[in-house]
């Protein structure tokens, strides 16, 4: 097939590199336009971008996709299909309508549950036994289309956002390529309305630990926030990223340390299997112990 290619982040990229793998012929990939980051604000391109550019493959990124001319520069291309995943950006009616058979989106959930930005982080924060992806043909509204086809996996009992999202990505590079081959056989499936719940975007208040809650949902959140933006809590007034956790046996006051870096919660307790203090890099949590001992309680 003639495909237009539209993603973003690192979890785009297999994506990407399995449509070429797989002999159909990208016309153009569609990103975001490359923004200041790091210490030095400089402007720096999109994993999408990069990828594209090593393939020979014309990239494309305007602010938006609502202008007269951007949607005549899209049409142009005369797509058989748009494979969209991670994009960020809305398509408008005019665009989803442009290529021959549509848009197809690859979501990292299984529909309609966990609808919208973060799915990922959600489905581990809210501690579902299985997640996946879903190759769904776009429509208007926020991940509402019907899903064509649909792979499930499960979830690691101590796997991380980080882990899971490596995971899902060759799974929906997988998927797409599945997809297209048996397009014309595909049924599109409408979402059923029970069960639909959204994931919304991570916000950083999110992230500091109270180590009050019961040691199951402090795991989930440890868990579902790495490596990004990284539950945290207070070391001896140090504010310490905590990585990798899994629930352990012992009970105490709520932030009492049980020895090594097991935890007391407000029920049970959390064992802390991995961490990354201000300005250094991710450790074991040996790692850490051996450079300076927790105190009595933790912050």
């Amino acid at each position: 097939m003639k495909i237009v290619f539209m993603g973003t982040p690192e979890f785009s990229v297999p994506v990407l590199e399995a449509l070429v793998s797989a002999g159909h012929e990208v016309l153009c990939a569609y990103c975001q336009p490359p923004r200041p980051a790091g210490r030095g604000k400089k402007d720096r391109r999109s994993p999408v971008q990069n990828m594209a550019e090593a393939l020979g493959i014309d990239v494309r990124h305007p602010v938006s996709l609502k202008t007269a001319d951007a949607q005549a520069e899209f049409a142009a291309l005369d797509a058989d299909i748009a494979v969209v995943v991670a994009y960020g950006l809305i398509l408008p009616q005019v665009v989803l309508d442009a290529p021959k058979h549509g848009c197809l989106n690859i979501h990292a959930s299984l529909l309609p549950r966990w609808r919208g930005a973060a799915p990922i982080h959600r489905a581990i924060m809210a501690g579902d036994a299985k997640t996946g992806v879903c190759v769904m043909q776009m429509e208007a509204g926020l991940d509402t289309g019907p899903v064509l086809l649909q792979r499930d996996i499960d979830i690691g009992p101590e796997e991380t956002t980080g882990a899971l999202h490596d995971r899902l990505s060759a799974l929906g590079a997988a998927a797409i390529v599945d997809a297209l081959v048996q397009f014309d056989g595909l049924v599109p499936v409408p979402q059923p309305s029970d069960g639909v719940t959204y994931a919304d975007k991570i916000d950083k208040a999110e992230a500091r630990v109270d180590w009050s809650k019961p040691a199951a949902e402090i795991d989930r959140q440890i868990r579902g926030l790495s490596p990004f933006p990284g539950a945290w809590c207070e070391i001896s007034g140090e504010r310490v990223k905590l990585l990798g956790s899994r629930v352990c046996d012992g009970s105490g006051q709520p932030g009492q340390v049980l020895g090594g870096f097991c935890v007391a919660c407000g029920d049970g307790a959390v064992e802390i299997t991995r961490a990354q203090r201000a300005g250094k890099r991710a450790v074991t949590a040996e790692e850490l112990l051996h450079g300076a001992p927790l105190p009595d309680t933790l912050g």
